[in-house]
């Protein structure tokens, strides 16, 4: 699914490259879609658990744990080859086109990501490392749309160029 998207991958692809036979695919799950919505979650538990070592760590100040979350999805992406991408992100783009319960699953989970860097912004402000004057929800938000830009730009590219750029004008303007 990773490889191929939810359009390119069939029911038959995806039990050969489980290695199980086509009646194991129907007797777990009611349809792909069913199946794209389990794979969407276990791909965001990993998810999760980066945000909780990042974002949500108190023991790190505010925007080394923005920075961390950042050079996390970095180093998934060049684990990678810069060839997958984020599957949220990817899934976005192609799969909330044919399915509405898909869809639903992706706005939640970027929901849920917002809200990570928001709690991580309010916590800059709080420590007087960014200003008050910042609109940490709508930040939150510009910044979790951004990332995705340029983590689907730096896979189409296959380089870390769009990241680090991100990167780079996230902290040095846009955090100022």
């Amino acid at each position: 699914m990773h490889e191929r998207g939810f359009a390119g991958a069939s029911v038959r692809d995806i039990v050969e490259a489980a290695k199980v036979p086509q009646g194991s695919f129907t007797n777990h799950f009611a349809s792909k879609e069913a199946f794209c919505l389990e794979i969407l979650d276990l791909y965001f538990e990993g998810t999760r658990a980066m945000i909780h070592e990042t974002l949500r760590n108190e023991a790190l100040p505010p925007l080394k744990r923005l920075r961390a979350f950042v050079d996390s999805q970095i180093n998934y992406l060049k684990r990678n080859g810069w060839r997958n991408g984020c599957l949220v992100g990817n899934f976005s783009a192609e799969a909330s086109e044919h399915s509405e319960v898909i869809r639903k699953r992706i706005v939640q989970i970027f929901e849920e990501m917002r809200q990570s860097v928001a709690y991580c912004l309010r916590a800059a402000v709080k420590s007087g490392d960014l200003s008050r004057k910042n609109d940490c929800d709508e930040l939150a938000g510009f910044l979790i749309a951004s990332l995705q830009g340029a983590i689907l730009q730096s896979k189409a590219e296959r380089t870390a160029v769009p990241i680090e750029r991100f990167k780079h004008l996230l902290f040095s303007t846009l955090l100022r």
